[in-house]
């Protein structure tokens, strides 16, 4: 019986990886928006730089979305700051959106790789 194939990639998951990297920073705890890109670029090596006219829509967007949620903290130069956390279904969006990035780089590896036929 022949191997069912999985669903083709959404067209936007590329423009969506900014989302996913937001998600799993909140996977450690909540955070302002400044330390998120930061954690971001230090995870990267500085390779992805996170500009706050990405962020700050991707942020907005995600809450909108349920997958976070946000609230009023103080930051630790003691001024007030928005501070975000992942919710449970921000979990169950970053476990799918990990896997279908997984997928998307297996079958990227898979064209720039030697052909085999």
């Amino acid at each position: 019986m022949p191997r069912k194939a999985a669903p083709p990639l959404e067209a936007d998951l590329l423009q969506g990886t900014l989302d996913l990297l937001i998600l799993q920073t909140l996977v450690m705890g909540a955070a302002h928006g400044h330390t998120i890109a930061h954690a971001i670029e230090r995870r990267s090596d500085e390779v992805l730089q996170v500009e706050h006219g990405s962020l700050y829509p991707a942020l907005h967007r995600l809450e909108d979305r349920g997958w976070i949620a946000s609230f009023w903290g103080t930051s630790e130069n003691n001024r007030k700051a928005r501070y975000y956390r992942l919710t449970q279904a921000g979990k169950k969006q970053l476990t799918h959106q990990t896997s279908r990035w997984e997928q998307l780089v297996r079958a990227v590896n898979r064209v720039l790789g030697p052909a085999t036929d």
